[in-house]
């Protein structure tokens, strides 16, 4: 039995929200998910089925195709998804996310077990500013998320559309400290200069992405 073996569980959580019209609506969920799959490959850790819906960051106007949970849902589906999978014998849970909206993340830092323990990942929270051209820009579709998605699903991107939107004033400042706050009106749906966005910068940000987590989270288990 694989759990006899390794009792780790990866769990990608995802989103399901705009990231500018040159971005698919499942950009957060295609970088966890291929992260889980990648890091279960090298560890032979399980892979649970991917989370596609998390708690969305607010928008001044609706854009087509976002869907969204509240917090407290999703605190209480993930406590039953893991409640659920700590009786099949899981004693570690690790939960990859790429969205680092403040109610998202403590929906997920949050949880509740019996004996397992609980790491969430938020890859996004990695420093990554190295590689990037504009460090300090905001990141939601912007340079880091385009660049990744170039090197992941290269076939979803449109860069034809992809437009710089950089916010003003005191959004300025909110969002470039990290905090949340909803996006401008004018928005796109995106923020930052995902214009300086390369496949390339891409490959290079997931390679760093991938072996910092393993080399953290996934070190080989002890027998």
């Amino acid at each position: 039995m694989q759990l006899a073996r390794d009792p780790r569980l990866l769990i990608p959580v995802g989103t399901c929200e705009q990231h500018g019209p040159h971005l698919p609506l499942g950009c957060d969920t295609i970088i966890v998910e291929r992260l889980a799959d990648d890091l279960s490959a090298e560890f032979g850790v399980l892979v649970a089925p991917t989370i596609e819906y998390g708690v969305n960051t607010a928008t001044r106007r609706p854009f087509p195709g976002n869907a969204m949970v509240r917090r407290k849902t999703l605190h209480r589906w993930m406590n039953d998804l893991l409640g659920s999978w700590e009786e099949a014998g899981v004693e570690q849970f690790i939960i990859l996310t790429a969205h680092g909206h403040d109610p998202h993340q403590e929906a997920l830092s949050t949880l509740r077990t019996n004996r397992a323990r609980v790491f969430t990942v938020d890859v996004f929270a990695l420093d990554l500013g190295e590689l990037l051209l504009d460090p300090g820009s905001p990141t939601h579709g912007g340079e880091l998320d385009t660049s990744l998605l170039l090197h992941l699903a290269p076939q979803l991107v449109r860069m034809d559309q992809a437009r710089d939107f950089l916010p003003t004033g005191r959004q300025e400042r909110r969002h470039i400290r990290g905090l949340s706050a909803p996006l401008p009106a004018l928005s796109p749906g995106s923020l930052g200069r995902p214009t300086l966005a390369t496949a390339e910068k891409g490959e290079r940000i997931y390679k760093m992405i991938r072996e910092r987590v393993a080399t953290r989270v996934l070190t080989p288990a002890k027998v």
